[in-house]
């Protein structure tokens, strides 16, 4: 699980460049802030090493730290949580420990991490503060290469679509081959990162183990079924959510193919720049939302600069099956992805 400690004051007066972070041996110091979201706080964040006979304490020297993963000018993201509460704490713990599981080129890494014991008034609650330290991807995410790409009328080719979907195909299905298999639960463009590379498609990485959870779960009830359904509003991101999590039955076998619906839905925002539900967001009754979904009512675009072979269109409905039962797992979609790479590389 990692290490507990007390202190980390330092942090404290980081933002301002005035103070370094320790992740248990290892020094980094604050560049800037990259993002927030809830209780956490992304940085882009530097290692110390003070000199060449202090390197036997870098990162680079840790034994547990694949050596691909360490950056050639020191760079890391630190990702701080603020915990308020036990559950909280379970919370961060169960992420760091499913973030560690998985070693594969397309799924982010965890490198460090730490928590501590922040104390505040002599007689009031300890609360927790975690920090996990990742490699660094500064070209966003690819939600925001999608908006900007749209805001200026700009498309992915069709190769390059094909190439990114297959990076992510392979990252789930390395999560999902594993046992017990393993579903992300919150595949969006939002939570995967994009490297642009010389004379190469994009590195395509799926981040944030948040919402992982062993994917195969009997329902046995309708109070289970509401438990699951509660569980998903909260970890699973509505526009890309399974129908099986909006309105699950009282008898059902949840499986990783509520990833696959992500997935589908994420192949259209390659293309498309959104979800293939997002047009139902438009109206303010969340059931309209919920609708498009469990009939699997996607909206084509009409403009032809954005126009991509039906083959594509085929593909996504092939992973849109509002019946789970009938839908295609990862290693078919990833025999799929890989023919039709063949096919348009020619």
């Amino acid at each position: 699980m990692g290490c507990s400690f007390s202190g980390l004051n330092a942090f404290y007066d980081a933002a301002n460049g005035s103070a370094d972070v320790w992740i248990n041996e290892n020094r980094f110091r604050i560049v800037r802030q990259l993002g927030e979201g809830g209780f956490a706080f992304v940085y882009l964040v530097k290692e110390v090493v003070a000199d060449a006979s202090a390197s036997p304490g870098s990162l680079a020297a840790k034994k547990s730290i694949d050596p691909s993963h360490i950056s050639d000018d020191g760079t890391y993201a630190l990702k701080k949580v603020l915990i308020q509460s036990q559950d909280q704490l379970e919370l961060v713990r169960e992420e760091i420990r499913v973030s560690s599981l998985f070693n594969h080129p397309n799924l982010l890494p965890l490198l460090d991490h730490a928590i501590i014991s922040i104390k505040g008034a002599p007689d009031g609650p300890t609360n927790h503060e975690a920090y996990l330290l990742f490699p660094v991807h500064l070209d966003g995410t690819l939600l925001d290469n999608t908006k900007i790409m749209q805001a200026n009328k700009e498309f992915f080719p069709a190769i390059t679509v094909l190439q990114l979907f297959k990076q992510l195909c392979a990252g789930l299905k390395h999560m999902h081959n594993f046992d017990p298999p393993y579903a992300h639960n919150d595949v969006k463009p939002g939570n995967v990162l994009i490297t642009q590379r010389k004379g190469q498609p994009p590195l395509a990485i799926l981040m944030d183990f948040g919402s992982a959870q062993p994917a195969r779960k009997q329902i046995c009830s309708r109070s289970e079924a509401l438990q699951l359904q509660e569980w998903a509003a909260e970890h699973c991101s509505a526009p890309y959510r399974a129908p099986e999590l909006w309105d699950c039955p009282s008898q059902a076998y949840i499986d990783e193919r509520t990833d696959v619906w992500s997935l589908g839905c994420t192949l259209y925002a390659i293309m498309y720049g959104e979800s293939p539900f997002e047009y139902a967001t438009a109206d303010e009754a969340e059931g309209s939302l919920q609708s498009a979904i469990m009939n699997a009512q996607i909206k084509w675009p009409t403009s032809s600069i954005s126009s991509y072979p039906d083959q594509f269109h085929q593909f996504i409905v092939w992973m849109l099956q509002p019946q789970p039962a009938v839908r295609p797992h990862i290693n078919d979609i990833f025999f799929h992805v890989d023919k039709l790479i063949t096919k348009f590389s020619s």
